[in-house]
């Protein structure tokens, strides 16, 4: 029996980005994988690169420095969609299946399909320049969907989407369970949150794997100390980075970044039956150690 093969695991090896000759570095030395079925999110401030990651990602742009590998067949929907464009919705979206290789007959009722899984399906003979905003990104986010890409990247793809922001978390959930990768940014941190399979930042245009970014700052960073009784187990459901001291048979201590403070709370009561908190406390970052 004929299977196909695996979508081609992307790599970026020590990749690095500027625009121009003599231009600063955006991102260099940056190191990562993107497997099939997973989904990975990239963090990072205002004007730290994430666009530029994922125009990479996505094959759009060149690395000046480094090698990216193993291309699966890619979508991306960049932050600003040209809506510009002399097609109708419907149209734009039947060309761009016919470049992905849709017949068709398959190209126009995939189209048709998304934009109305996207509730834009009113729209599908009005022309681009027409649109809203809004309707304009459902157009951007359907043509990278109804080809079912083994690689969809996603730069800020639900602003805009309003009501329809639902169904593309259960399009991505779709894509990743069918086998495809899925890399995004999104600035509302609770976008699929506790979904993705890695999560990356970017800092001083490098590339980190969040764990590593907040061991660090736990280890030197401001800390709260709770200590909760109640329960015979450990406390489930706590954001990491932290540390479980069990100080006798009901009774643990929990110590985390100050800036999880809230999470560590919200936890400890949502927990079934509550943990009673008996004791809460802050503890201030760790001081340099002065050279000898």
């Amino acid at each position: 029996m004929h299977t196909d093969p695996p979508p081609p695991r992307l790599a970026l090896r020590a990749v690095g980005r500027r625009y121009g000759l003599g231009g600063p570095w955006v991102l260099r030395g940056v190191d990562l994988d993107v497997l099939p079925g997973t989904l990975v999110r990239v963090q990072g401030t205002n004007g730290t690169g994430k666009s530029t990651l994922l125009r990479l990602v996505a094959g759009i742009d060149a690395p000046s420095a480094g090698r990216i590998t193993g291309r699966p067949r890619t979508a991306y929907v960049p932050e600003r969609f040209p809506a510009a464009l002399p097609f109708t919705a419907l149209g734009y979206l039947t060309h761009l299946g016919r470049v992905h290789g849709l017949v068709r007959k398959d190209a126009a009722r995939r189209a048709g399909e998304w934009l109305e899984r996207f509730g834009a399906g009113g729209y599908a003979h009005t022309p681009l320049a027409e649109l809203s905003k809004g309707s304009s990104q459902k157009v951007a986010v359907a043509q990278a969907l109804l080809a079912a890409p083994e690689l969809l990247v996603l730069d800020e793809a639900w602003t805009g989407l309003d009501a329809a922001r639902d169904e593309l978390d259960r399009a991505v959930a779709e894509r990743t369970a069918a086998g495809g990768a899925v890399v995004f940014v999104d600035h509302d941190p609770r976008r699929l949150a506790g979904a993705a399979d890695a999560t990356y930042v970017i800092e001083g245009s490098t590339l980190r794997a969040q764990k590593e970014v907040e061991d660090v700052a736990f280890a030197d960073g401001p800390r709260v100390v709770v200590e909760v009784t109640g329960h015979g187990s450990d406390p489930d459901g706590l954001p990491h980075p932290h540390t479980l001291t069990r100080l006798d048979a009901r009774t643990v201590r929990i110590t985390a970044p100050a800036s999880h403070s809230d999470a560590v709370l919200r936890a400890l009561l949502d927990a079934r039956p509550p943990w009673h908190v008996v004791a809460l406390r802050a503890e201030p970052a760790t001081a340099p150690t002065e050279p000898r």
